[in-house]
């Protein structure tokens, strides 16, 4: 069952769903809109209950980035974590030390890392990812590794045919080269801009460059690419189990490295199922949209459409 919800506007909140705009520095949610905000946290808490979580990065952002994330879900009642990704360094800066120690490592690599840790857990938790992240969110979902999914501006997985040049140019620093395949590869401030930050102010996005991004290995990037010409590809994703959690895709418009008709291309590629697949547009977002000042209305969104679904 496929549903597309339409646009979702920077300044939009919906009637069942919080606002976190408070929740990553102290601890309350407000600015419910349709009702007080005590029930509608009690509520989730109660829903949550402790369900755990599983945040996984993209190319180029550290774990670490999903902090305000872990942070709001924790507070509203999660049992939320964001695993880095295979031998990925634990702080920001000692990633950018160790660039090598991720060289090479593919699609498959990082599924099976996940799913390794997904295994230890209590129960099966709701997967959040970002942009490669999010390839792999639907990958684990796909292999009944999770109760729900929630892509943000997923790569494109197999079958996804939409190829727009602003896409091209986002992947130029890793596929520009052929010999990057199997190294790592940093973005310039003025990649990062382009690929990220293009919806945010040049100041905004020089911070977050800094703050958060870190060589990340190529070989996904080339997988993506090569997935229609390849019967066995890692980006496959199984889009016809109809036994799977629901999955929400959420794009935001102003993307430049995944953008809209690539979203809406990998809604397409549930259609036979009957699980529950849903899309969420954000206006006037970039790729950046789970790290920049706009964070807390994606994650607003992904709070309401838990609870929508009982999870």
């Amino acid at each position: 069952m496929v549903i597309d919800c339409g646009p979702t506007g920077l300044g939009h909140r919906s009637p069942g769903h919080v606002s976190l705009e408070c929740v990553a520095s102290c601890d309350t949610l407000v600015g419910l809109v349709g009702g007080p905000v005590e029930p509608l946290v009690e509520r989730l808490v109660m829903t949550a209950a402790q369900r755990p979580v599983v945040f996984i990065h993209g190319l180029w952002l550290h774990s670490s980035s999903w902090g305000p994330w872990v942070e709001a879900f924790r507070e509203t009642g999660y049992a939320p974590s964001a695993p880095g990704w295979p031998r990925e360094g634990e702080t920001v800066e000692l990633a950018r030390q160790q660039a090598d120690d991720v060289a090479g490592l593919g699609i498959d690599d990082v599924t099976n890392h996940y799913a390794s840790i997904i295994e230890k857990l209590p129960d099966a938790p709701v997967l959040v990812g970002h942009s490669f992240g999010g390839l792999i969110a639907e990958k684990l979902l796909g292999q009944g590794k999770g109760a729900a999914a929630v892509a943000i501006d997923p790569a494109q997985i197999k079958g996804v045919l939409p190829l727009p040049l602003a896409q091209l140019r986002a992947g130029l620093p890793a596929l520009g080269n052929p010999a990057n395949r199997n190294k790592a590869v940093s973005l310039t401030s003025k990649e990062f801009r382009y690929g990220f930050g293009n919806a945010l102010t040049q100041e905004e996005s020089d911070a977050l460059y800094e703050k958060w991004t870190i060589p990340s290995p190529a070989r996904p990037l080339f997988q993506a690419a090569a997935a229609n010409f390849s019967m066995h590809s890692e980006a496959a994703v199984d889009t016809k189990n109809s036994a799977r959690g629901p999955l929400l895709l959420i794009s935001g418009l102003e993307d430049h490295t995944v953008p809209d008709v690539v979203t809406r291309s990998t809604l397409k590629q549930y259609r036979t199922s009957t699980a529950v697949t849903e899309l969420r547009q954000f206006e006037g977002r970039g790729h950046s949209l789970t790290i920049d000042s706009g964070w807390s209305e994606v994650a607003t969104a992904v709070l309401g459409w838990l609870d929508e679904h009982g999870l």
